[in-house]
Formats: C-alpha cells, structure tokens, sequence
C-alpha cells in the first residue's frame, strides 16, 4: 500500500468517526492537560499577582488554551510550559478539524440516505399506479379462470342449473369432473369447445397475463403477490405435458363412467392410466386457490389504493 493509500485510508476512518467521539475526546483532554500543568516546577509560567495555582486554575488555563481564547494572564515562559502548551492549542485545532469533518460526512450520509428515501417512495409510487391501472384486466382474467375452473369441476346437469351460484367449490372431487369432455356452458364461452379445453386456455391466458405483470411492475414492493402470481406462472409452465395429453386424447366413451365410479382411495393398476385427469385435478386445486389469493390481494389494493 501507498503513503497515499495509506493517507487516503486514515482520513476515510476517521471521517466515519462519529462526531460525538471527537467532542469527547477534546472534553477529556482539557482536565488531563490541566493536570500537567499543576504537575510542572514553579517558574514555569508568568502568573498575574494574587492568580491562584491551585488545580481549578490550571484547569481554567487548560480551558483557555485548548479553545485557543488567549486570554494573556496565564503566560507559559519556559520550555515545558511552552511545549505542553503548544501541544494541547494543536490538539485542540486537530480535534476541531476532525470534528467539523465528521459533521460534514455525517450530513452527507443523511443527504444521501434522505434522497435514496426519497427515490425509493418515487420508485413505490410509480409501481403502485402501474399496478393499480394493471388490476381490472388481471382481475376479469382472474375471475374467467375461476369461471372455467366451476364448469372444468361441476357436471353438465348441475352447470344448467346453477344459474344464480356459479362459484367455483375447492372440495369439487374427481366424479365431478366427468363432463370435462362437454362444452362448458358458460355465457362468456360460446367457442363450443369442451370444458378442459376451454379451462387450458384459460389457464394460460391468466398465466401470461401475470407473468407481463411481473415484468411491468415490480412486485417486490408486494412479496405475497409476487409470490402467488410466480407459483400460478410456474405451475401453468409446469402442467404443460399433461395438457398435451388432455388434449390429444381421443374422448372415450368410458372417460367419463371412470370419471364417475372413481374413488379417491384407489390405488390399483387399473387407476395408472387415470392420473393425468388426477394431476389435472390438483392443478385446479393448486392454481384456483392462488386465483383466489391473488384476487383479494389486488381486490384490497384497488379498494385502498395502497
């Protein structure tokens, strides 16, 4: 390391000193450089007539001189009085320097500490008004999926006849699922296409539209949210072999008599080539209730603005 290294490092030490120290430091030396003073021969100092030379006067001089005031009527004449005297003005001077020193790095510290505070609720606000225009298409995509998700898991009868209670139920079993094969009936849904189908594209849809807004807004500022909408995208990316299948595979006709005398205990070989509709089941469990969570967290953001 360089002497100018070396320079450059002390100076840095010793401007993280906090000011505090120092007017400590310059407090405690003025009694122990009064103390020296009373400890040195007569003679040392020219001392006005009747001046006292007792400790409390020395201490007063210490005071004097440290502040660098002068008053005069203490007067160091030979060369201990005058070399501690001189070392204690220059103590003085140094401590004052590295004082003032530390009082300008510590209101710099504030400053920058104040404006990053400032730029990180300019960054909070940003984000929140990006997300806050994002919530009405999140949420009418949200509330589609959970739509597709009710007719993916309900029979086709009950469908029909549920006209004022479509909410999707999260304890739906696998019986309930065997129309998944049918149009889903939904009003929004006149592609005509079957309910599984209709729920994978739908699932998809939400997924992208999630994952743009991951990309738009920074959702760290919101960690459950974020969190949610990454295990919808995820679970979405991840579901991808099993909806080629659902969606290659030719409608049986035994699909759904399977669908309906199947049993969530079952564990035979029989059931092996049933677990796609299985692990279809679990997806909906899974990324329903995510929905739901996403949906009353951007539900409460929307109501409170916050």
């Amino acid at each position: 390391m360089t002497l100018s290294d070396r320079i450059r490092h002390f100076f840095h030490v010793v401007s993280n000193v906090r000011p505090i120290v120092w007017i400590g430091l310059y407090v405690i030396l003025t009694p122990i450089f009064a103390f020296i003073y009373w400890g040195l021969p007569d003679g040392q100092f020219r001392i006005p007539d009747g001046a006292g030379t007792d400790y409390g006067s020395w201490l007063y001089y210490s005071i004097v001189t440290i502040t660098t005031l002068g008053f005069g009527d203490y007067t160091p004449a030979h060369g201990w009085a005058q070399t501690v005297t001189a070392v204690e003005v220059m103590c003085g001077l140094i401590i004052l320097g590295f004082f003032l020193n530390a009082v300008g790095s510590m209101k710099s510290e504030i400053d920058v500490e104040s404006e990053i505070e400032k730029q990180r609720r300019i960054h909070e606000a940003d984000e929140r008004r990006k997300l806050l225009r994002s919530i009405p298409s999140i949420l009418h995509s949200i509330n589609q999926f959970l739509a597709h998700c009710y007719a993916l898991t309900t029979p086709q009868e009950k469908r029909q006849a549920d006209n004022d209670d479509d909410s999707y139920n999260p304890d739906f079993k696998l019986s309930d699922m065997r129309d998944l094969y049918a149009p889903s009936g939904l009003p929004s849904d006149r592609s005509g296409q079957s309910a599984v189908v209709s729920f994978l594209k739908s699932a998809s849809r939400t997924s992208l539209s999630l994952d743009s807004l991951q990309n738009r807004v920074d959702l760290t500022l919101w960690p459950r949210l974020l969190e949610d909408c990454f295990a919808f995208v995820a679970n979405t990316q991840m579901y991808a072999n099993d909806e080629i299948y659902l969606l290659s595979a030719p409608v049986q006709a035994d699909v759904k008599k399977r669908l309906e005398e199947w049993k969530e205990d079952d564990n035979s070989t029989q059931a092996a080539d049933m677990e796609h509709y299985v692990d279809l089941a679990h997806f909906v469990r899974q990324n329903a209730d995510l929905a739901l969570k996403i949906e009353n967290v951007l539900t409460s953001l929307a109501q409170t603005g916050e």
